[in-house]
């Protein structure tokens, strides 16, 4: 069976998250304790205890997120998952692929995303930047209608989630028009998301370009698996264009929807497990295509079923 392997980002925390896996496999805890000692802060009690709004902090979420998704990784390696053919990360995500492609180290990766945290917390003015949700509207009809609103302020659409599901970004208050107007456009549902910044949106450039300095001193390897990027929903043709692609990563779109449509067209990928905790991207998976089988793991009981299937298609 031809397995891809997809990590969660940002929306996919809360509290109590993969208490129950821990609570079987030391290697969960251990993988948080292991990052405690590299940023000195205790994410798993965090991760337990909440409440909502820390965990909803993307100083704490992005940590909190890759920490969680590396060690699901490492679980479902500890109990035999064989090298997946692709791998892929949503936003946020992309970092933990990154680290299970062997692309950078975990120590790496966990000080790359912190202090992605810290830059992206720090771009925009508190309460004046967000994301909402748009279900209903296609693509074009998105990025059309925030073209409309825009005028003097940033409004982007940015997270190509699956279709009819896009993710809106840039300043809070003609963000919070766009979800009161956009049902008069074709939208079934319109929201804002808990997400504290307008991630992916041009509002992050400044964050992005500081970060490349991060960036250029990690000594990166050609990741050993093929890695599809946000950006481009491809594997990068060579390791210069992956790091080129990699530094416009903070204010690029994430095209989900094209990623998943080549795991399947590209990577004659089979089956795709999101590793990490949450079932949003399994959620988007039968969106994008319902005879695709995406199957979560953040759960005992999940974890048995996606073993139990690993030699047979779902």
């Amino acid at each position: 069976m031809n397995t891809a392997v997809v990590f969660p980002g940002q929306g996919s925390q809360r509290i109590a998250m993969l208490a129950e896996l821990a609570a079987e496999h030391s290697i969960i805890q251990t993988t948080f304790a292991e990052a405690a000692d590299v940023l000195g802060t205790d994410y798993w009690a965090m991760s337990q205890a909440g409440p909502d709004d820390v965990l909803a902090d993307t100083r704490n979420t992005q940590p909190l997120m890759f920490i969680g998704d590396i060690a699901m990784w490492r679980l479902l390696k500890e109990q035999g998952l064989e090298t997946p053919v692709a791998i892929a990360g949503h936003s946020l995500g992309e970092f933990a692929a990154m680290v299970a492609a062997s692309a950078l180290t975990f120590e790496e990766g966990l000080k790359l995303v912190a202090k992605r945290s810290e830059l992206m917390a720090v771009a925009v003015p508190e309460g004046e930047g967000g994301m909402a949700a748009l279900i209903g509207m296609d693509d074009d009809a998105v990025v059309a209608l925030c073209k409309s609103l825009s005028g003097s302020r940033v409004i982007e659409a940015v997270n190509f989630n699956a279709p009819g599901q896009v993710a809106v970004s840039g300043h809070l208050d003609v963000l919070q028009k766009l979800t009161e107007v956009a049902k008069e456009h074709g939208a079934r549902k319109a929201m804002m998301l808990p997400v504290s910044v307008p991630n992916h949106s041009s509002l992050m450039r400044a964050a992005g370009e500081s970060l490349c300095e991060s960036i250029n001193a990690i000594n990166w390897q050609t990741p050993s698996i093929p890695l599809l990027q946000n950006a481009t929903a491809k594997v990068a043709p060579s390791q210069e264009v992956f790091l080129s692609t990699l530094r416009e990563h903070v204010y690029s779109p994430v095209r989900w929807t094209n990623t998943i449509q080549n795991l399947r067209d590209h990577h004659n990928v089979s089956r795709i497990i999101e590793c990490g905790p949450g079932k949003v991207l399994t959620g988007l998976g039968k969106r994008i295509d319902k005879a695709l089988p995406t199957l979560a793991s953040e759960t005992p009981e999940l974890l048995a079923t996606l073993f139990d299937t690993q030699a047979e298609p779902a």
